[in-house]
């Protein structure tokens, strides 16, 4: 064989070891060479903002019993992510093609107010025990300045400054009834 060839192979070698070990490959792929498959942006943020959703918002927390005597207080209220991303779900941002119809929403303000908070009588609830649910309702006013910019056929930009939203927000949790440790015997 030549210098030239036994080079050429070599590199191809080299080359197909650096494109396996680059992280990219698919592991199922058996005896076939490893080819990397790129990720597209969109896939990868949907992906991320599902698990993001439900890792912060769509767990019920369990906690400790409610002292005798003591304030029955709910857990923190929505934060402002929280709110813009009901708002998003509730009403989401029509257009969205550049110098055609584009709609943004500028100068947001959030006004949290707590409309009530309640506990239920205890009850048996599978997998938890005996619990208590703890209500917390939230009514969350968004202000915010709509401004629409419409490219064709007639260019024209629409501002509503005064534009308001209204979102209720319930947040809820459990709180454990009576005897919390399994290891020691209750005298009842």
């Amino acid at each position: 064989m030549s210098h030239k060839t036994v080079s050429t192979t070599l590199c191809m070698l080299l080359a197909l070891v650096a494109l396996g070990s680059s992280g990219c490959v698919r592991p199922t792929m058996g005896p076939m060479l490893p080819i990397p498959i790129p990720v597209s942006p969109y896939f990868q943020h949907k992906k991320e903002a599902k698990a993001w959703e439900h890792e912060r918002y769509e767990r019920v927390p369990i906690l400790g019993p409610i002292t005798a005597g003591g304030p029955a207080v709910a857990l923190d209220p929505p934060s402002d992510d929280e709110v813009m991303v009901a708002f998003e779900h509730a009403r989401p941002v029509e257009g969205g093609l550049p110098f055609l119809h584009e709609v943004q929403r500028n100068n947001v303000r959030i006004v949290k107010e707590l409309i009530a908070d309640y506990v239920d009588p205890p009850r048996f609830v599978p997998m938890i025990g005996p619990a208590q649910l703890h209500h917390a309702h939230y009514k969350c006013t968004i202000y915010f300045e709509q401004v629409t910019r419409v490219g064709w056929p007639v260019p024209h930009t629409i501002r509503d400054e005064d534009a308001s939203e209204v979102l209720y927000i319930d947040h809820n949790h459990f709180h454990m009834v009576g005897n919390v440790d399994p290891g020691v015997s209750s005298p009842y």
